[in-house]
């Protein structure tokens, strides 16, 4: 077994035991393995061992990876783009992967929603909510999430599938599923105002515990597959 192998089993390990231990099905929860700055030969020892969901945080690396390994699409490869978006490269993301996490402005979304492809899916788009209200982090602020999130599920050729955020870093239990709550307790309102969201992107390597504890139906989770990088 490859250490990425073993690694992968690792984790998957972890998010079933949190996932029992809070009283939830370890199927609601999917692994998204995060392979920014790590080569297409890391995703393709991933993809080998069964993972197929792959996040990539800056453009031009994720769109040389998928066209790299291009040829593991028809194995069910997903590439979800989970890292800040700038106007000027919304074409070349809805052009080639699946999913984007990052979305905070309705600019970038309706840019996303003219620039997709008709021949492919809608491509599926998260919120990115900022849950703690850091000056510096991206994502549309709580308050104002549930009319942007009105406004980008209007839009054609895009399919808003939940909510998304990067909570300041602690490594007490509680103050980390505080930031989480938030985001499920707005996830949960923008369902009962009639949004068919099914996604809470939410935990990384050192939080995914307390977001599964929270509600989490997908982590990220990037140095405890691959390792530390340089």
């Amino acid at each position: 077994m490859t250490t990425i192998s073993a690694n992968l089993q690792a984790v998957l390990a972890r998010i079933d035991a949190a996932a029992r231990q809070y009283g939830r099905d370890p199927r609601e929860v999917a692994l998204l393995a995060v392979s920014k700055k790590w080569p297409a030969a890391y995703v393709r020892d991933a993809a080998a061992a069964g993972q197929r969901a792959f996040g990539e945080n800056y453009v031009q690396e994720g769109v040389d990876k998928i066209v790299e390994l291009h040829e593991l699409r028809q194995l069910g490869l997903v590439w979800h783009f989970i890292g800040p978006l700038q106007s000027n490269k919304t074409r070349v993301v809805a052009e080639n992967f699946d999913w984007v996490h990052s979305v905070d402005r309705l600019k970038i979304a309706e840019r996303l929603a003219e620039q997709r492809p008709d021949a492919l899916p809608p491509l599926s788009v998260c919120l990115q909510v900022n849950v703690s209200g850091e000056q510096t982090k991206s994502g549309v602020s709580l308050a104002e999430a549930p009319a942007l999130a009105r406004e980008i599920a209007r839009l054609p050729r895009l399919q808003l599938r939940g909510l998304m955020a990067i909570p300041a870093p602690t490594d007490d239990f509680g103050a980390q599923r505080l930031p989480f709550s938030r985001l499920r307790a707005l996830y949960e309102q923008l369902r009962a105002d009639g949004l068919a969201l099914d996604t809470l992107s939410m935990g990384m390597s050192h939080d995914l515990e307390a977001a599964i504890a929270e509600g989490a139906t997908l982590v990220r989770v990037g140095t405890a597959i691959f390792g530390e990088r340089n």
